[in-house]
């Protein structure tokens, strides 16, 4: 069976979504390929990517499956299973960074000459960071993004006004902002409620926090500065004053937390956010969509957006000591604050096994085509449930979707405000992007953060051990071949 890539695509682009898909002149050109996708638990992530593979399957005679494992076992199932010749997988979709290791091990298709074929893919509508960032490696198209993630920070639009508070540009406002509401009864259910909300629990992806904390005082001139390593000598750039204060601002949010934060992970801080418990939360973009859902019915439209908060003390790289921001030293500061909007996750995004047979493949990225094409993904952007974020300049440029699913158009211009803000801030902090990254964020960042935050270790400690484990990690992966890349993920080509 021989594939149209083009021809399937531009029909797929008019297939009729009213609660399933019609059939198409093309429903049989897979008929009997099966695909099989591996992705994270759901309903998040997992739950829509299913109910698009039934719409797909339905319209090209394919059996897309998606299959879940949570989500601190799916790179190494995913690695596993690729790089063991089992092959059992066809698809991943995972953390758009995670892919870089596989890429280097030549186990992912080149997604480049089915993408220059698909008009219905709109790639050029696919906002530039991720276009260009989280797609790409080596110059060339590997992942197709179906959700864009960043941290900002959201607030009680409401409970603000009330106190004459205004959204925290910094830190020092933000815990301010948390012990000023922290205790005020914000659902009148006569019960206190809290000033800060963060996910705290390990093994949970709670560690995207302590870098969107982080990004701000050690990045300062750009998003191509980095903050992970120094691009000469591979140095972790963690064990210094930045990350220690870092440690210490995120763990202090927990005195206006709930109690059990250091257990909840994110659907149970979501939880408390719908139910009108929480005035601020450091969270991917779900929250404006959430806040829309039903059971966000406590804070429908009064919720407010805004970049991460910053700081007026950065890094000095050299000493390794905090200090102030000048115009030399934070040239991208707004009124002496510097802000550097993390890309916690990157994003999710599929990456097709390059050993699967031809007709897979081309099934494989027709479907993944079909998630992202601004047909479907601008309707699912706007449910929070779906766990996917904008990502395309039509999804943020035009409000009428988000009003559509019950946004006040008050909330959607502050909210899509909010995103463009984070996304043309040109220091905006690239997630880290090389072999491993899952072993340095997912596996020691993890670890000692969660003993930093059980007070089994100081923060000083906590960043030792980290800079010690990084150090591990990146030697086991061969030093000169990690500098490579990183430099390449930040568009150092010298």
């Amino acid at each position: 069976m021989k594939f149209k890539l083009r021809r399937l695509c531009a029909s797929l682009a008019t297939v009729a979504l009213a609660g399933a898909v019609s059939a198409t002149s093309q429903a049989a050109d897979f008929d009997g390929v099966n695909v099989e996708v591996l992705t994270r638990t759901g309903p998040v992530i997992a739950k829509r990517l299913a109910e698009r593979a039934d719409e797909f399957n339905k319209a090209t005679g394919a059996n897309v499956t998606i299959n879940e494992v949570p989500f601190a076992e799916l790179f190494q199932k995913v690695l596993t299973d690729w790089a063991s010749g089992t092959n059992s997988i066809d698809v991943g979709v995972f953390a758009s960074g995670w892919a870089v290791e596989l890429a280097d091990a030549d186990l992912i298709e080149d997604l480049t000459p089915y993408v220059d074929a698909d008009e219905a893919l709109q790639h050029d509508d696919i906002a530039p960071f991720f276009r260009e960032f989280n797609q790409k490696i080596g110059g060339k198209t590997k992942l197709i993004t179906v959700d864009g993630d960043f941290q900002m920070m959201y607030y009680r639009r409401d409970i603000f006004d009330e106190l004459g508070l205004s959204a925290p540009r910094n830190w020092e406002e933000y815990m301010a902002a948390a012990k000023a509401t922290h205790g005020t009864d914000m659902n009148g259910d006569g019960e206190p409620d809290y000033g800060s909300c963060i996910f705290k629990k390990r093994n949970a992806q709670s560690y995207f926090a302590i870098m969107s904390v982080a990004a701000a005082f050690s990045q300062t001139q750009g998003t191509g500065q980095g903050f992970f390593f120094d691009p000469e000598t591979m140095k972790p750039l963690v064990n210094n004053e930045a990350w220690i204060e870092a440690f210490n601002v995120y763990k202090a949010t927990g005195q206006y937390g709930p109690p059990e934060e250091l257990n909840h992970d994110i659907g149970d801080t979501r939880s408390l956010v719908q139910a009108g418990r929480c005035a601020m939360v450091i969270d991917w973009g779900d929250i404006g969509p959430l806040s829309i859902d039903e059971a966000g019915a406590a804070i429908k439209n009064k919720m407010g957006a805004a970049v991460m908060p910053g700081t007026s003390k950065v890094l000095d790289r050299e000493s390794g000591k905090l200090v102030d921001c000048d115009e030399t030293r934070c040239p991208h500061a707004i009124d002496g604050i510097n802000q550097s909007p993390f890309a916690a996750f990157g994003g999710w995004a599929g990456a097709i096994n390059k050993k699967a047979d031809d007709s897979v493949k081309q099934a494989a990225y027709a479907y993944l085509s079909y998630v992202n094409q601004p047909e479907q993904s601008n309707v699912d952007v706007t449910m929070g449930w779906t766990g996917f974020n904008p990502y395309r300049n039509s999804q943020l440029n035009d409000t009428s979707k988000w009003i559509e699913a019950g946004f006040s158009p008050e909330f959607a211009e502050n909210y899509l405000g909010a995103i463009k803000d984070s996304l043309n801030n040109p220091n905006m902090a690239s997630d880290l992007k090389i072999p491993g990254t899952a072993q340095y964020q997912g596996v020691v960042l993890d670890r000692e953060l969660a003993r930093f935050l059980a007070d089994e270790i100081t923060a000083a400690e906590a960043v030792a051990n980290i800079e010690a484990g990084w150090e591990e990690i990146t030697d086991d992966f061969d030093r000169e071949t990690q500098q490579a890349m990183y430099k390449a993920s930040l568009g150092i080509t010298n």
